[in-house]
């Protein structure tokens, strides 16, 4: 067993999660957010990850697979497995104070989303878009796990991350600092990409059954849906919000 010890002291303020799969591995270790990482023997000290992470003097371990399977939950690890400490959730107020550096802000608020792949399929879609950050629900939401982080493909290490206990409160205070609100709902007669986004824009998904509730729809500025031609008139949460936030993008860098 080939082990390197990292000389100051693990970071960690609470329970620490594990991640597995090279993307998220690699992410975790490019990011900073990752305290130590297990390898799979075979793969040696020169591949990339394990180099990377050797760099950075973290607490690197080579291991079996059998160690590693049990680390991992027995889920698909590509022979890496990482431990971070728990992602800082930002207080709204300073999430809105970084965001306003951007030209034209962009937050995403999820409205009770519950399957962890959907969070991290939304997650990988902003830092695709160069979303500013993402507010989640405290309770009836899918909290930032590691099934999150491997579904992301490591986006989750790097888009911020803020967590309140009402959406409706925080939609109130972004409309404060200029936010206008965009949600969707299937009846709505707005088309999504009609809309002009050149604007701070507050995006509110909804969940996988019951959509965006009627609280938040009824605090929205603008209330849109995507155009569909087919038999099925719906879209997975994640799927729509990576077609809206491509159609805010586009709007904003057309010529």
């Amino acid at each position: 067993m080939i082990t390197y010890r990292k000389k100051k002291k693990l970071r960690y303020q609470g329970a620490p999660i594990i991640v597995y799969g090279r993307n998220a591995c690699r992410s975790a270790v490019n990011s900073g957010q990752a305290e130590r990482l297990y390898y799979l023997a075979r793969l040696g000290p020169d591949d990339e990850v394990v180099a990377m992470a050797k760099e950075r003097g973290l607490y690197l371990q080579a291991t079996d697979e059998m160690n590693l399977a049990r680390l991992s939950g027995h889920m698909p690890h590509q022979g890496l497995v990482c431990q971070i400490a728990p992602p800082r959730m930002l207080p709204l107020k300073e999430l809105i104070a970084l965001a306003g550096k951007s030209v034209y802000p962009t937050l995403v608020l999820l409205d009770g989303i519950e399957d962890p792949h959907n969070v991290g399929a939304i997650l990988r879609s902003c830092d695709a878009f160069g979303v500013d950050g993402v507010v989640l629900r405290r309770h009836g939401q899918a909290p930032v796990s590691p099934t999150v982080y491997r579904t992301s493909a490591g986006a989750a290490c790097y888009v911020r991350v803020s967590e309140v206990s009402s959406l409706s409160n925080a939609i109130r205070e972004l409309k404060e600092a200029g936010y206008w609100v965009v949600a969707t709902d299937g009846e709505a007669k707005q088309p999504s990409m009609d809309l002009d986004y050149r604007m701070p824009v507050a995006l509110v998904v909804g969940s996988e059954g019951k959509g965006v509730s009627r609280l938040v729809l009824e605090s929205s500025d603008f209330v849109v849906k995507i155009p569909m031609r087919g038999h099925v008139n719906s879209l997975n949460a994640s799927v729509a919000a990576g077609i809206l936030l491509a159609q805010i993008d586009a709007s904003r860098y057309k010529k």
